[in-house]
């Protein structure tokens, strides 16, 4: 007995078509056929979501017709005065109503499209996970760029920082020692003036200014990743942090000592054996 839907395309039609595919993939039988295409072309469109089944169903047949067709003979539907799609009936569309002649002619063209489909090259075929265009990468590239900076950190302050790097013992290498730790290079970092420091027994110690860019140099990660560990640890025993100054600039702006149009004055004060020593930097 041939499978009957009716007024498939109201509420109540919908919900016995979704009830019936609840557990089925296709209207008849495990494959996709004639029958599945007659019900297909006498929907109006596809179904809304609250008809899960249906709404899935819909979705592959149409895949399957864009993709490879449908040649499968089925078992015979029957769908509010559309028969089942055969040879004959696609080939001589009924003609006894009108409503039954509109719907054998949509299935009569989604058939011959999927037919075509199948025996052109698998180059033609529709590429459902295609790479992309030039077009959709540039217009991809233009919208990163967009949310980058948007959500780019404006740049934070810059602090001058005094610095106090102890050798092993006296018979460390000071100008090797410099050089170490000079070497040091990162983003928002810039190294300053520098001195020997006797601290006593004939050891000296470097003191040197460094000014940074608070969110992209870390002091604590500057010494523990980079001053006190190889190759750099063979000249350097320790790093203290003696001063940590926020940079004042006259004209308002911050910037690292150097740059053109901007004058500064940062001046550090520490206490070293017993005594006070003034550093001052000045440039243009």
């Amino acid at each position: 007995m041939a499978v009957a839907f009716y007024d498939v395309n109201s509420a109540a039609g919908l919900k016995k078509l979704d009830e019936y595919l609840l557990t089925r993939s296709y209207i008849t039988g495990y494959q996709a056929s004639k029958d599945d295409l007659t019900v297909y072309a006498a929907l109006s469109k596809s179904p809304s979501s609250d008809y899960v089944n249906a709404s899935r169903w819909y979705s592959h047949i149409d895949a399957l017709l864009r993709i490879s067709g449908v040649s499968a003979e089925g078992s015979g539907v029957v769908v509010e005065g559309c028969a089942p799609i055969t040879a004959e009936a696609v080939a001589t569309p009924p003609v006894d109503s009108k409503a039954s002649s509109v719907l054998c002619s949509c299935a009569c063209d989604f058939l011959s499209r999927g037919s075509a489909a199948a025996a052109e090259d698998d180059d033609d075929d529709v590429d459902l996970f295609g790479e992309e265009t030039e077009e959709e990468k540039k217009a991809a590239e233009e919208r990163a760029a967009s949310i980058k900076a948007s959500t780019k950190k404006k740049e934070s302050g810059k602090s001058s920082v005094l610095m106090d790097v102890k050798p092993w013992d006296d018979e460390t290498d000071m100008k090797k020692l410099e050089e170490a730790v000079r070497s040091v290079q990162m983003e928002g970092l810039l190294w300053g003036a520098s001195k020997l420091v006797p601290v006593g027994y004939g050891i000296k110690k470097m003191t040197i200014m460094l000014t940074i860019v608070d969110d992209l140099v870390s002091v604590d990660t500057l010494i523990e990743d980079h001053l006190t560990v190889e190759p750099i640890n063979e000249y350097v025993q320790s790093c203290d942090i003696v001063a940590f100054n926020k940079i004042l600039l006259a004209s308002g702006e911050r910037s690292f000592p150097g740059e053109d149009s901007i004058q500064q004055a940062v001046i550090f004060q520490a206490e070293s054996d017993g005594s006070n020593e003034r550093f001052s930097i000045s440039s243009k």
